[in-house]
């Protein structure tokens, strides 16, 4: 089998919309964590997320889309549409495919929409309801707009949902099944009832006064994951058809790694079993060494634990020749299922320019740690190959490598 590579990105987050404005954001050292805005958070104990800034759907979607999508697939809409429109593709409908990752799909609208319908009478709840939460219509609605009727799933691996999404589509690539493949991965899970789950288990950060210093990677005083929202979307072509086509390559996906840690629901697998198994794995499937890697997007979620864990990992994989890692998540919180892809669209975007982006809000790195966690400010570095790695609850391990395109 050739190579697999990337033609198109795009990108809606908390720093920005569109791949430039977002990584230039995490270059710049930006945070997007801000007290909500969204809905009333005065009765909860968080108050603070990674929202989307300025963002008014009908400036991007037609008025019928606005109208029957949950925001989750408002962002892979909008996210696929840059990716889409940068590659220059001319679909072909039945060689293209989707693979769609989140994590909570329509939380938001389920959790909203009872509200309105507790106490009150069953109009609350419109038509469109059922389609606004399945996972599966935020790929639905981009084949609709591009008439994309290859290979179509929706995976669903909690906050490793997007790395696996892109894992997925190299698989059908690999198979046979398509000659281009659509992986998007989008979250939107700001809602009372998740946010009151995940305080109560101790796992967001409580820093409301402070919010744009709330998100703390690898720092000492982490005390908990900030949540984020938005999509991510890339274009994978086979290199035989991209060149065909006279396509601009941006880079090459060179290997994926999926394992699961076996261990626990929700707490990684103390010694990083799964997460060390699962970069190996990687590394193994790209035919490369530990020491080819020039930079990792950490999973680097600022929780205690998490943390401590991947540090651990990271450490035992590459031993005394450790990269340079960072976590962006420090500037736009955890994206989840949308993470997964924008992350590695950092990593493209650092092989291209030759700038790292910094984990903000790093003032003491976790002690005994020999790791450069590329603290506060951006590095400049020139790199080949950049790992980026998403773990999820259930124990789900994704490592997706990239590199410089070499034609």
């Amino acid at each position: 089998m050739g190579k697999i590579v990337i033609t198109g990105m795009g990108a809606i987050t908390p720093v920005g919309i569109g791949v430039d404005n977002f990584y230039n954001s995490l270059i710049e050292g930006k945070s997007g964590i801000d007290k909500i805005q969204s809905f009333d958070t005065s009765e909860l104990a968080v108050q603070i997320a990674g929202e989307v800034k300025d963002f008014n759907p009908a400036d991007y979607l037609p008025k019928d889309v606005v109208r029957k999508t949950d925001a989750f697939m408002q962002y892979a809409y909008i996210a696929a549409e840059e990716a889409l429109k940068q590659s220059e593709l001319e679909i072909e409908p039945a060689r293209t495919g989707i693979i769609m990752g989140t994590a909570m799909s329509g939380i938001s609208t389920i959790a909203f929409t009872q509200e309105a319908l507790t106490g009150a009478s069953h109009k609350k709840v419109g038509p469109r309801f059922i389609p606004k939460i399945l996972g599966n219509i935020a790929a639905a609605n981009i084949a609709i707009a591009h008439n994309i009727q290859g290979p179509s799933f929706t995976v669903s691996t909690a906050c490793s949902s997007g790395g696996d999404a892109i894992y997925q589509a190299s698989m059908l690539l690999k198979a046979g099944k398509a000659d281009v493949m659509l992986a998007v991965g989008a979250e939107s899970a700001h809602c009372p009832i998740f946010i009151y789950s995940l305080a109560n288990a101790k796992a967001l950060s409580r820093n409301n006064d402070n919010p744009q210093k709330a998100s703390r990677p690898f720092d000492e005083a982490r005390d908990g994951f900030v949540i984020g929202e938005g999509g991510g979307a890339l274009v994978l072509e086979t290199e035989e058809h991209a060149k065909a086509r006279g396509a601009k390559i941006l880079g090459e996906l060179i290997a994926c790694g999926n394992t699961s840690d076996a261990y626990h629901v929700t707490a990684p697998h103390p010694e990083g079993k799964g997460a060390i198994a699962c970069m190996r794995q990687a590394l193994e499937e790209g035919g490369l060494k530990p020491e080819d890697i020039g930079y990792i997007n950490a999973h680097g979620t600022s929780t205690p634990k998490g943390d401590e864990v991947e540090t651990h990992a990271v450490m035992e994989v590459f031993k005394d020749k450790t990269p340079l890692v960072s976590s962006t998540k420090g500037s736009t919180g955890h994206m989840m299922g949308a993470g997964g892809i924008t992350e590695v669209i950092s990593c493209i975007k650092a092989i291209e320019t030759g700038i790292l982006p910094p984990t903000i809000n790093l003032d003491n790195p976790i002690p005994d740690c020999d790791i450069d966690f590329i603290a506060n400010e951006a590095r400049k570095a020139d790199i080949k190959y950049a790992m980026s790695n998403a773990f999820g609850f259930g124990g789900q391990n994704s490592s997706v490598i990239v590199g410089k395109y070499e034609g």
